[in-house]
């Protein structure tokens, strides 16, 4: 007998390893996925905060409704 072959040899080896493979791939992937989602929004952040100084404006009247539909409906382009 072939010492690499002592405990999980034959199909049961190769099945574990694949299953090894499986759950470390699948871990790495859904780490990057995770940072990618939680870090990669930097204009959207931009644009509600567009949208909120045009609300403070409009709240504090130094735009009156005509400018402050249009204005609104050019930040949701």
């Amino acid at each position: 007998m072939h010492y690499w072959d002592y405990g999980f040899g034959g199909w049961a080896g190769g099945a574990l390893a694949l299953i090894s493979m499986l759950l470390l791939w699948g871990g790495l992937i859904t780490v990057v996925v995770v940072l990618l989602r939680r870090f990669a929004h930097p204009y959207r952040g931009g644009h509600d905060e567009a949208m909120r100084i045009l609300d403070e404006r409009f709240a504090r009247g130094e735009i009156d409704k005509d400018e402050y539909e249009l204005r609104r409906s050019a930040l949701r382009r």
